[in-house]
């Protein structure tokens, strides 16, 4: 095929298109939501029976065909439309009055109503407003002659609901429907209204006067409780007006005094930083003792009193043992003297008593016997007192060795072996000193416990039973009885009849 061919056939096929659209165009004819197309003509008919029986068909809100020619496509409007009322009535009392409304109005949606309007408005959809005029000027006119005026001007619906429903069955025969029906005005000419209102009026009119007395009254009232006041804020104010005057006056006077009480504040102030400079400096000279001297003097002496102790407990410690080698090989001497002269004793027994057999073999008889074991007994007691002897005299060397190795070390270092007696013995000095206090009924100690502390001190530096009880400690000597008798005496004094003790 040819380019000719080619352009030929499209060209004929974008003609055939262009050609299809217009036809479709030219048939086609869609409803717009606000109107109704009415298609009568040849093969009109449309699947609603209503439709079917009136011969034409009715179409809404979508689109069909119309074959030109044959078929004719008209438009109804479905949109609201308004039309004035004024109608000339006479009410039930006889008075003419002149009604002035408003009437929206429309053809009704379904089919039905949709048909009634198409055959009566369709081609003079205009004179739908004078067919409503004059429907409702009549129907209003029945209906106010049977009102009175004042039932039209306090019950405007009820007018309005009568004639809507007086007029309804008109309207459906119509295929129209009203939407909303407004009474704006009523008049008279005779002025029956009016006066009705003056009444009202008159009475609204007295009230406002009164009302504008009772103001003014309140007002004339105001105006004086207000003259008063500003006179009382004129009053304050020229007293607060003084009382400022003699503030400012006073603070001139404070200000003037102000050069020489500075300078003294200031001196004070000098005098007060020189005097808390004096006490840092003294705060820190007694740091400086407590850390440099106090503290390092307190180890040492701690140092020497404990490698002191030691000291002691150690050479103690040895002497106890060297007394306690002395007396076991004191004891093991003892012994051993003591198994000699048994065997001793023994030996001159079995020679006592050999002598004796043959004293009495060769005649001597019983004298000889009995002098042998006479020499036996002498022989064993001898050696028993031997024995003895000698263990008393190694307990005597152990208990010296002891005695004087506490008295070197006392000598040494007598403070801590004093504390050392004291520490160990301090219950029983302490108690053995409150017996001095056992009988006190009433006493009033003014310092609390360092009061007791003090009088107890003092008790036992007075030479009683506890100084003696620490005494006999240092010296060694067995420690008095601190326990007391129940009718002994305290530091030579009979016993007083019990008191009372108040520690303050």
């Amino acid at each position: 095929m040819t380019t000719t061919e080619l352009v030929f056939w499209a060209g004929g096929i974008l003609v055939l298109f262009f050609v299809v659209v217009l036809l479709f165009k030219a048939v086609w004819r869609v409803a717009e939501p606000n109107e109704a197309l009415i298609i009568s003509g040849l093969g009109a008919r449309s699947r609603n029976e209503l439709a079917e029986s009136l011969g034409f068909k009715i179409v809404t809100g979508k689109g069909t065909a119309v074959l030109p020619g044959f078929q004719t496509a008209r438009r109804l409007r479905l949109d609201s439309r308004a039309t004035n009322l004024q109608v000339n009535c006479v009410t039930q009392q006889g008075i003419p009055v002149q009604v002035r409304g408003v009437i929206i109005y429309k053809v009704g949606d379904d089919f039905s109503s949709i048909a009634n309007a198409a055959r009566r408005f369709l081609d003079q959809q205009d004179s739908m407003s004078g067919a409503i005029h004059e429907l409702f000027t009549g129907h209003l006119r029945s209906i106010i002659g049977n009102l009175t005026v004042e039932d039209l001007i306090l019950n405007r619906e009820r007018l309005t609901g009568e004639t809507r429903s007086s007029a309804a069955d008109e309207m459906s025969k119509l295929g129209l429907v009203v939407d909303s029906l407004q009474i704006q005005e009523i008049d008279d000419e005779t002025g029956y209204i009016l006066n009705i209102g003056k009444p009202h009026a008159a009475r609204v009119a007295a009230a406002a006067r009164i009302a504008e007395a009772q103001r003014d009254q309140e007002a004339t009232e105001a105006e004086q409780v207000a003259a008063a006041k500003k006179a009382a804020a004129v009053r304050e104010s020229q007293i607060q007006q003084a009382g400022y005057q003699a503030e400012v006056d006073q603070a001139a006077a404070k200000a003037r005094q102000a050069g020489p009480l500075s300078e003294a504040t200031a001196r004070q102030e000098v005098v007060v930083q020189e005097t808390r400079a004096a006490e840092l400096e003294a705060q820190l000279s007694e740091q400086r003792l407590q850390s440099q001297v106090r503290k390092p003097a307190d180890a040492k002496a701690y140092e020497t009193v404990t490698l002191s102790q030691a000291e002691r407990d150690a050479r103690i410690a040895q002497a106890e043992a060297e007394a306690r080698e002395t007396e076991l090989r004191a004891a093991a001497q003892a012994s051993q003297v003591k198994q000699a002269a048994a065997a001793d004793a023994e030996s001159v027994r079995l020679r006592a008593e050999a002598a004796g057999a043959a004293s009495r073999a060769t005649g001597e008889g019983e004298a000889a016997a009995a002098q042998a074991r006479g020499l036996a007994e002498a022989e064993a007691a001898k050696a028993r007192g031997l024995a003895e002897a000698e263990a008393a005299k190694a307990k005597g060397l152990a208990e010296a060795e002891a005695i004087r190795a506490r008295s070197q070390a006392l000598a040494e270092n007598q403070e801590a072996v004093i504390a050392q007696q004291l520490a160990e013995n301090w219950p029983a000095i302490v108690e053995a000193g409150s017996k001095a206090f056992g009988n006190v009924d009433h006493m009033v100690v003014l310092n609390g416990a360092q009061g007791i502390e003090e009088m107890l001190a003092k008790a036992l530096t007075l030479g009683g039973t506890g100084l003696g009880l620490a005494r006999s400690l240092l010296s060694g000597s067995t420690p008095p009885n601190v326990n007391g008798t129940a009718n002994g005496t305290v530091n030579g004094a009979e016993p007083s009849a019990p008191q009372k003790l108040d520690v303050g």
